[in-house]
């Protein structure tokens, strides 16, 4: 077979054949996962954890987080390098994985995630007051329910006592999310769309709505999709994939080990409110300006590297070559 025919197809055509790429790659990760896990739990212990009841016993938990993890690699880790490879015939070119740049733009990148706590919960109180007019409150009722199971599977993953099992949370929410979710939303959607659109500011936008989109948690939408367009521009502007990655980790880490730590009695639960409520609004304005002057100055140390004028970026991006 020509794999070099697919080197030539149109944005629309690659997308396509993307989408078809991590359904079949997750497809066939499921199945070998759950052959490999019968001799484990057997057939009725497998049949179980898809029930609302694996929920409520340890073993369930443990098997739903196993399949988390087959299901992230399936669907958003491996796609990527499989696409890369038919797409250019160089995968670490084609996902920017070959690249690296200052250690300064991965710190400013990390401290923007902690600088903008305030202003992302903000977004998320607004978001969650979100309501539907009467005639379509079926579509809200189910979007509510969607919500309250994904806050419930999440909390039962998130809920455990020892190191290990912090360790292995960090893994599934932190590093394979931040690996897989990068590569596959900004690594390839991202691309595809910026191509399409001849634009890379619609393509890091509409890869950031679909990446919250993905996630069906509809009242976390609008910060979701922040922090999906500041990835997107971080590897717009910095020109590698390892600082998104960074970010995103980061972001994902705070949340595990806050979550941890809050369960401790180590961190106050009030650390969540940060920049909710009237009276903390000029916390969210702070944190606002301060990831503002964060990325301003990434952008800038990122365009004094490379020496480019800043006329030129926009038609360099738009490439993402």
């Amino acid at each position: 077979m020509d794999f070099t025919a697919f080197r030539g197809m149109k944005p629309f055509a690659q997308l396509m054949f993307s989408l078809f790429v991590m359904v079949a790659s997750v497809f066939i990760f499921m199945v070998v996962g759950m052959i490999a896990v019968i001799p484990i739990y057997g057939l009725g212990g497998l049949m179980n954890s898809m029930s609302e009841t694996s929920l409520n016993s340890p073993e369930g938990i443990n098997l739903l987080k196993y399949f988390q993890v087959i299901q992230s690699i399936g669907l958003f880790v491996v796609p990527p390098f499989i696409i890369g490879w038919l797409y250019q015939g160089n995968f670490s070119e084609y996902l920017k994985i070959n690249r690296s740049t200052r250690v300064q733009s991965f710190l400013l990148a990390s401290i923007c995630l902690l600088a903008v706590i305030p202003f992302i919960n903000f977004l998320g109180a607004i978001n969650s007051q979100m309501t539907f007019p009467e005639s379509i409150s079926g579509l809200e009722g189910w979007m509510k329910n969607m919500e309250n199971a994904a806050q419930v599977m999440i909390e039962k993953f998130m809920k455990v006592d020892g190191i290990s099992g912090l360790m292995f949370n960090i893994f599934m929410i932190a590093v394979l999310p931040a690996l897989g979710e990068e590569l596959m939303f900004r690594g390839v959607i991202q691309r595809i769309f910026s191509d399409w659109t001849k634009n890379y500011h619609w393509g890091i936008w509409i890869s950031a709505f679909l990446f919250s989109a993905l996630h069906m948690q509809f009242y976390g939408f609008l910060p979701r999709m922040a922090l999906g367009a500041m990835f997107g521009y971080l590897l717009v502007w910095t020109g590698t994939m390892w600082v998104p990655i960074l970010a995103h980790f980061v972001n994902n880490l705070m949340g595990v080990l806050g979550y941890f730590l809050i369960g401790k009695g180590v961190l106050s639960k009030d650390i969540e409110e940060w920049g909710t409520g009237s009276e903390q609004f000029p916390l969210v304005v702070i944190s606002f300006l301060a990831v503002g002057i964060l990325l301003f100055v990434i952008f800038r140390s990122e365009q004094a590297k490379t020496k480019m004028p800043a006329n030129q970026i926009d038609s360099q991006a738009s490439r993402i070559d």
